[in-house]
């Protein structure tokens, strides 16, 4: 009988951590890195900042860089923004997501 319930209790370990390690790598939206870093400055255009809603604004940033130009500016700083901004625990992907979601609301 213990010789059955070690490996069982070695696997169920294993899944347990498992499960841990996933949750912590969850991603956060696009919306909600925006809501909780980058409207700081893009709400309100702090140090020239584009604001969500300046259309204009954000399309000739995409048509100078390209969308892959604005995640290299969002990973790595441009100007007065720092690199990720303000969400020094942020992924790559997740500033992706962040632009992402930012060119859709401003290029609707």
């Amino acid at each position: 009988m213990k010789t059955i319930l070690k490996p069982i209790a070695v696997l169920g370990a294993v899944f347990a951590l498992g499960a841990a390690s996933t949750g912590m790598a969850q991603e956060r939206s696009g919306e909600k890195i925006y809501n909780n870093y980058c409207s700081t400055c893009h709400q309100i255009g702090a140090a020239g900042a584009p604001k969500l809603d300046a259309t204009s604004e954000w399309q000739s940033r995409v048509d100078e860089r390209g969308r892959e130009g604005l995640y290299e500016n969002s990973i790595n700083g441009f100007k007065g923004m720092p690199p990720k901004g303000t969400c020094g625990d942020c992924s790559e992907s997740e500033m992706k997501a962040a632009v992402d979601y930012m060119l859709g609301e401003a290029l609707k």
